[in-house]
């Protein structure tokens, strides 16, 4: 537009700075089956000695999922076998897309299935980006009872 200031940035910033077009709808699940996907999580990460596991509720206060789980691990090969074993474990109950992110040799593993995103952390990185505070009830005292650790 003539004589209109042109906003600092490239273009890719001034897009990420105005945000997905259109935002894609997360389908929701059968309760059941997020149920017995959280307790096939819990179950893989206990087998796998994670420490400090923590589930915490995010229905209703969040649009990307309803549960998320952290858990420490101590060395990037643990973590890295802890998100291969939950991978395998949710796909043969049939789920099929876990998205993963991290497990090549990092402090910070994250997989996503849609409706349960699990964290797997060494212990200085979770202490680092505090999740649990973020994200748990202390924040919100209506949501007494959210945060479950195993």
């Amino acid at each position: 537009m003539p004589g209109a200031a042109a906003a600092p940035g490239s273009v890719r910033k001034k897009a990420v700075a105005a945000g997905p077009k259109t935002r894609a709808k997360r389908e929701t699940v059968a309760p059941d089956i997020l149920e017995q996907s959280l307790a096939i999580i819990t179950a893989s990460l206990e087998d796998d000695k994670a420490e400090d596991i923590v589930v915490i509720n995010l229905a209703g206060r969040a649009s990307f999922a309803d549960r998320m789980v952290v858990a420490t691990g101590l060395a990037d090969r643990q973590i890295a076998a802890m998100a291969q074993h939950i991978e395998r474990k949710l796909r043969d109950i049939g789920i099929k897309r876990v998205l993963v992110e991290g497990a090549n040799g990092s402090d910070w593993v994250l997989l996503d299935t849609g409706d349960i995103v699990v964290h797997l952390f060494k212990a200085e990185a979770r202490a680092l980006y505090g999740l649990e505070k973020m994200w748990g009830a202390e924040l919100d005292d209506s949501n007494e009872g959210d945060v479950t650790h195993l």
